[in-house]
């Protein structure tokens, strides 16, 4: 619908119509629509002259499926109900004409498919009804045999011609209303429902794609593990016998761990309605995903191998659960009157955390995919903390658009966030990992009206500042048709569009990250196959007698030991005070930040803006103000957590810590070096190793938040009062400002949207000023957070370098226990492991000669 197109005469008419003093900024899809709808229904009801009471509760509930009760919308539906019966509009075909003007031919489909719903209502179409509509319909320019289609599925007929079936299927296709409110995509669906069905094709068992390379790939990261529990169980029977220290075996079990877990995450994101569990069950090559033209996914699931079927339900509170295979879509799906209606607040309420899927026979999952199925997250409360949750440790981020209405405003900035978050925070880098797909490209049907989509998605996202990067990132398919092709056994260009696509993305989860993972696999295992072979050296020196400590030497690494673990409280120490240090400065600077918040939010609140009217879709409007108001305060609460928390007060502080970290460690270090000369020991490099590689930068933790950055966490933390109930909060606190509005004949428009904006920013800020508890809170968590992982790494040099010298003791005190014979066996048994060590390394070259580079 083209709401540019409303001129002055439509809105002359329907204000004398109405009674009321309209502008053309009341005139939203919803009462264009219903201008029209109401006009047609009543010209069916009157034209047989015979008007029944059934039929006037026909009309109302047929209008009533596009406004809300006590809206200002239902309101003006029963003043226009009143003035086009009184003025016999329906009678008037030019002024029809002219209201009609902004419909599109989808639009104009659904209006008289209203009309024939209303004529065949018994089952049958009066001839004058019938005639009415016929006329209507060919001043629309509708298509005579569509009309045809339509009478044949109301009155139960099934004789219809099939090309003229598909046409009325494309055009009442629910996805040609996503740009209106979902009223209409509901509206589209159940008509489409009432159409004569399509002839039956016969369904042939699609052969499902191999994913060979995944498989390949799959395939290298289990040997890989085969050969780290290999190592494992070396290092074990070594640890036992007291040949290496105690700490390893945690090293190679943590190494073992990141092995077994799926090779690759991919996640699936977008808003509501954007084909997104269709696109899934094309990638699974089975209709596992619950799928309907509205909102569908009310929460997280992850699809992942399993050795059988089987459902798991997680809450919020910790709970989980197995669920039957028969409730998971259920479960998986919100309910119709939220997707309708008011969808933020069931979100909100959602107690669901995620839902996980496992699966034997799903052949991406078996080739190491964990797939992440997000909620559509346009009206999602909690659309920031589920991207930071879904996207932590995620490869590939597939964004679905609709192609035939690509990138709208809150799909750019949804996009924008995505890049940002999977950065870490870094604004000024395109993302190499994520996937822009626009679907329904079947929707599309004209050749320019296809390059027009590609042209502008591409200029979007590989423009002057582009979102993304890397080779075939950007791709069109029509995953439905896909699917159905795919099914049915055959191949047309949108399957081949849609292999096109998955073959881009297991290129680049091979090539790319799985290249990353393999030398991150690797090097991990050497690392600690350097690390078992010097131990097994070293017992070896303490068999042959080169390495001797005296009971003067083996007091000094007691006292040594001792503090060693002295040094550890000291750095825990130092940094539990850092902590309350960075409180104490984050809780100045924050009260001082917000001093000018109101000022600065009051200039932002300048620039919202909202295609809907304050009296006739008050809802939506104060909705799009919240979010506006919700976005422009996570924004500032980003910067402050950015630019003053992160980069002054926890940098500064970090600076300190790290400083104590080195001394400390530089120390420790010192003093088993001047007993390693003496013992004639070689520790050394191995705790180098371990010393390098606690100095990563802090936010290397995966960036804290998944990738928001610190300030994307606290806002994600001090928002979490938007969720329960905010936007419904200010709708009734505005109602009777609005209804007390209504009726005057005049609206003062511009002050109802002033009225709006401070009501918006009263509860607003008195919602956020009862959520400063959680500022210390949320603080404090970070803070800790940050801080902890330092001083974990820190803990681990420590508790290896004792651990090396507990072993070097107990090794040269047992030594002195053994016989000649004795230790000539333990030297036997040692050659024996290092042997074993040594086809562990090489087998692992030989791995990496096969793997793909």
């Amino acid at each position: 619908m083209d709401t540019s197109l409303v001129n002055p005469q439509i809105v002359d008419l329907l204000s004398r119509i109405s009674g009321q003093k309209l502008t053309q900024r009341e005139f939203t899809p919803p009462v264009i629509f219903l201008a029209n709808l109401v006009t047609i229904l009543l010209g069916v009801i009157f034209v047989d002259g015979i008007v029944a009471e059934s039929e006037k509760q026909r009309l109302l509930k047929a209008l009533y499926r596009f406004s809300t009760p006590e809206s200002g919308v239902r309101r003006l539906t029963h003043l226009m109900i009143k003035g086009i019966k009184e003025n016999q509009l329906y009678k008037k075909i030019n002024d029809l004409l002219t209201v009609s003007i902004p419909l599109s031919d989808s639009e104009k489909l659904l209006l008289i498919a209203f009309g024939y719903q209303m004529s065949a209502a018994d089952g049958k179409m009066n001839f004058r009804e019938k005639q009415y509509l016929e006329i209507v319909a060919k001043k629309l320019g509708i298509n005579q045999k569509h009309l045809a289609v339509l009478e044949a599925g109301f009155t139960n007929q099934n004789i219809v011609d099939s090309i003229a079936l598909e046409e009325v299927r494309f055009l009442l296709d629910p996805s040609q209303f996503h740009n209106l409110d979902l009223m209409f995509v509901k509206a589209a669906s159940d008509m489409l429902a009432t159409l004569p069905a399509k002839p039956e094709n016969k369904v042939i068992k699609r052969t499902k794609k191999s994913y060979d390379e995944l498989k390949q790939f799959q395939k290298h990261q289990k040997e890989l593990d085969c050969f780290c529990f290999r190592l494992f169980q070396i290092v074990e029977d070594c640890q036992e016998r007291g040949f290496l220290a105690y700490t390893l075996i945690d090293e190679v079990r943590k190494v073992s761990k990141q092995l077994q877990s799926p090779s690759f995450r991919l996640a699936v994101v977008g808003e509501f309605s954007q084909g997104k569990s269709t696109l899934l069950n094309a990638l699974l090559g089975e209709e596992i995903q619950p799928a309907r033209e509205i909102p569908c996914s009310g929460a997280v699931t992850v699809l992942k191998y399993g050795t059988q079927k089987r459902v798991i339900c997680r809450y919020k509170d910790g709970r989980e659960e197995e669920i039957p295979f028969s409730e998971y879509q259920l479960k998986a799906t919100i309910s119709e009157d939220a997707a309708l209606g008011c969808l933020s607040d069931e979100l909100a309420n959602n107690e669901i955390e995620e839902i996980v899927f496992e699966h034997p026979d799903l052949e991406l999952c078996s080739s190491g995919v964990e797939i992440i199925d997000s909620p559509g997250l346009n009206e999602h409360a909690e659309r920031t903390a589920i991207t930071q949750r879904i996207l932590k440790d995620t490869d590939a981020v597939i964004f679905l658009t609709n192609a035939s209405r690509s990138l709208t405003q809150g799909e750019r900035d949804l996009l924008r966030d995505l890049k940002i978050q999977l950065n870490h925070g870094k604004e000024n880098q395109p993302a190499k990992n994520l996937f822009v797909v626009g679907n329904f490209m079947d929707l599309v049907r004209t050749e320019k009206g296809r390059e027009q989509v590609q042209e502008r998605i591409k200029r979007f996202v590989q423009g002057e500042n582009p979102l993304i990067s890397g080779e075939n990132r950007v791709h069109f398919i029509s995953a439905q048709s896909a699917l159905n092709a795919f099914l049915q056994g055959n191949e047309d260009e949108y399957s081949k569009s849609f292999d096109n696509f998955t073959q881009s993305l297991e290129n680049f989860l091979i090539n790319e990250r799985g290249v990353i993972k393999n030398n991150r696999s690797v090097a991990d295992i050497n690392y600690l196959v350097q690390q078992s072979l010097n131990g097994l050296e070293q017992a070896e020196q303490i068999l042959d007698g080169k390495v001797t400590i005296s009971e003067v030497e083996k007091q000094k690494i007691f006292e040594q030991i001792g503090e060693a673990s002295g040094r550890d409280v000291r750095i825990r120490l130092v940094a539990s005070q850092l902590i309350e240090q960075v409180i104490s400065e984050a809780a100045e600077s924050w009260d001082k930040w917000c001093e000018g918040l109101g000022d600065r939010m009051a200039e932002k609140s300048k620039h919202w803006s909202s295609e809907h009217s304050p009296v006739w879709s008050q809802d939506k409007l104060i909705k799009d103000y919240t979010n506006h108001f919700l976005k422009d305060l996570s924004k500032e609460i980003d910067k402050w957590g950015n630019q003053q928390l992160k980069d002054v007060i926890l940098q500064n502080n970090l600076k300190v810590l790290d400083a104590n970290i080195e001394y400390e460690l530089d120390a420790i270090k010192s003093k088993f070096k001047n007993i390693e000369q003496q013992v004639k020991a070689n520790f050394s490099e191995q705790l180098q190793l371990s010393i390098n590689g606690i100095n990563d930068d802090f936010m290397g933790l995966g960036g804290f938040g998944g990738g928001l950055g610190i300030g994307g966490a606290l806002a994600v933390g001090l928002l979490a009062f938007t969720g329960i109930g905010f936007v419904g909060i200010i709708i009734a606190s505005l109602a009777a400002t609005i209804a007390g509005s209504f009726g005057l004949g005049m609206f003062d428009v511009d002050g109802l949207h002033h009225q709006i904006k401070m009501k918006i920013f009263e509860i607003g800020f008195q919602k956020f000023d009862e959520s400063m508890d959680k500022v210390s809170e949320k603080l404090h968590e970070i803070t800790t957070s940050v801080f902890d992982s330092k001083v974990e790494s820190a803990n681990r040099v420590i508790a290896q370098a004792i651990a090396l010298y507990e072993n070097l003791i107990e090794q040269h005190e047992q030594a002195h226990k053994e016989t000649v014979e004795e230790q000539q066996t333990q030297k036997a048994w040692i050659s024996e492991k290092r042997q074993e060590i040594e086809k562990v390394k090489n087998d692992i070259e030989a791995i990496l000669q096969q793997c793909v580079v």
